[in-house]
């Protein structure tokens, strides 16, 4: 009869190594800009966006468009609600805003940087 062996398997010991935390260059930190106001709507033909505000808002004061194709910034001329003009507008409200150029659903509406 024929003797049966075992044979022997080598393990070899892996080591495992932990990945380092390497930090991120942070110099340009972002900096967290406040929002005035989301479109909700835009109105081509008549170059109006419906804006939902977050802060109040005055007709006089600059702002500006955000977007995934969308920058540009411009001062508010007019403003509506339910197609009646008015000079301010509180936080919570929806506004007809006139708009120079086209604007997106969900851009944000920012305060603009003095020039």
């Amino acid at each position: 009869m024929a003797s049966k062996r075992k044979k022997k398997v080598s393990r070899k010991k892996v080591t495992v190594r932990k990945k380092k935390k390497v930090k991120k260059a942070t110099s340009a930190k972002k900096k967290r800009q406040t929002v005035l106001g989301v479109v909700t709507h835009y109105f081509p033909k008549v170059n109006a966006a419906v804006v939902k505000l977050k802060k109040p808002l005055s007709v006089g004061d600059r702002v500006q468009f955000q977007g995934h194709t969308t920058q540009f910034s411009q001062e508010v001329k007019s403003m509506q609600i339910d197609h009646e003009p008015i000079q301010k507008a509180a936080k919570g409200k929806e506004i007809g805003l006139e708009v120079n150029e086209r604007v997106r659903t969900h851009d944000v509406m920012v305060p603009a940087k003095k020039e």
